[in-house]
């Protein structure tokens, strides 16, 4: 049984207008450019880092070499040889220091406490938090610190890696959503950040409560946002890329532990997301709707394109919601867990 022709309407009206908000963004999106590091604002980069040896030998070189004033990382009770792999790259760096992070207090998720804890050791003008997965390129802390001139609070929008098929399917379709959902000036009055790049002028980090005012925020990007005064969103996929999760298990559970956060802690709106993204992109091909499966298609390749990444995981849209299902599914069950911690 086929569904109504007003059904495909409809998802032909919103593919019109992800295509409208996607046609504002590639003119009007603000992109980061790199830039040589300027010695005043001096800047501070704070990694929270539990369980991330493996990360932190591909991306603590290229942070260690931006000029910051120092570089800490925060080991948070790492059992893979974090604070080992830390030491020894930072080893002869002026400005590295890595913390020991203490234990987690009640109340608190275990990256807002430890980057509560990071930024009271910080001494920086600026406070760029970025998670130990996010490889920086050259140029990247000038271009982020030149961005930051007249706002309290940045977040840069990287590019998103992955490797294999379930991975490349879904990772992308996330994170690149939000480039075609709604024009700039909507995501930036909804505070839409990202916490793997978060840049905070100091003075305004500490008016605002810093992450200890959200200490039990899963979305503590968003939160912060929403508490600072003067913010700015901005593109920086040609500074910074960040992979993720490196199987389809962490996009299962890294996505189910954000996913009712992002929809408003609501199962509603959760579950209508799901049904949303498989009406616009899977259904038309499943009901021989060759002309909005294309569309479909076109969108999430010029989102690729626009985001600097290869155009090949696009191809992959009409798989993307059914391979997400189950983490959608886990975002609805309780004891999310996530580095080992019950969220």
């Amino acid at each position: 049984m086929n569904p109504p022709s007003d059904f495909f309407f409809g998802v032909f009206l919103f593919l019109l207008l992800r295509l409208l908000s996607l046609f504002y963004n590639l003119s009007r999106f603000p992109r980061l450019t790199p830039a040589p590091t300027p010695k005043r604002p001096s800047a501070s980069l704070l990694v929270p880092a539990r369980n991330e040896a493996e990360n932190l030998r591909r991306t603590l070189p290229s942070l260690l070499q931006q000029g910051a004033l120092e570089v800490l990382v925060l080991d948070d009770g790492s059992e893979d040889g974090t604070a080992e792999v830390a030491l020894e790259l930072g080893r002869g760096y002026p400005g590295f220091r890595l913390l020991k992070g203490k234990p987690l207090p009640s109340g608190w998720t275990g990256k807002n406490w430890a980057c509560w804890q990071l930024a009271q050791e910080a001494r920086g003008e600026v406070l760029v938090f970025t998670d130990a997965d996010v490889r920086w390129e050259k140029g990247a802390l000038g271009g982020l610190l030149q961005a930051l001139e007249g706002v309290d609070l940045l977040s840069a929008l990287p590019q998103q890696e992955a490797r294999g098929a379930l991975v490349t399917a879904t990772v992308p379709f996330v994170m690149g959503g939000f480039f075609s959902f709604l024009p700039h000036p909507l995501l930036e009055a909804l505070r839409v950040a990202n916490g793997q790049v978060l840049a905070f002028r100091r003075e305004a980090y500490f008016a605002l409560g810093g992450h200890q005012a959200v200490r039990a925020e899963v979305l503590e990007d968003v939160a912060l946002g929403r508490r600072a005064g003067r913010f700015r969103l901005a593109l920086g996929t040609n500074l910074f890329a960040a992979e993720m999760y490196r199987g389809y298990r962490e996009v299962v559970e890294g996505f189910g532990k954000n996913f009712l956060e992002i929809h408003l802690k609501n199962p509603v709106v959760l579950l209508g997301s799901a049904f949303y993204h498989l009406s616009l992109y899977t259904l038309p091909w499943l009901f021989g709707r060759l002309e909005l499966g294309l569309l479909g298609l076109a969108e999430r390749l010029l989102v690729q394109a626009a985001l600097g990444g290869p155009l090949w995981p696009a191809l992959l849209t009409p798989l993307a919601p059914v391979v997400l299902l189950p983490a959608y599914l886990r975002a609805l069950l309780p004891g999310k867990r996530w580095k080992g911690r019950v969220l």
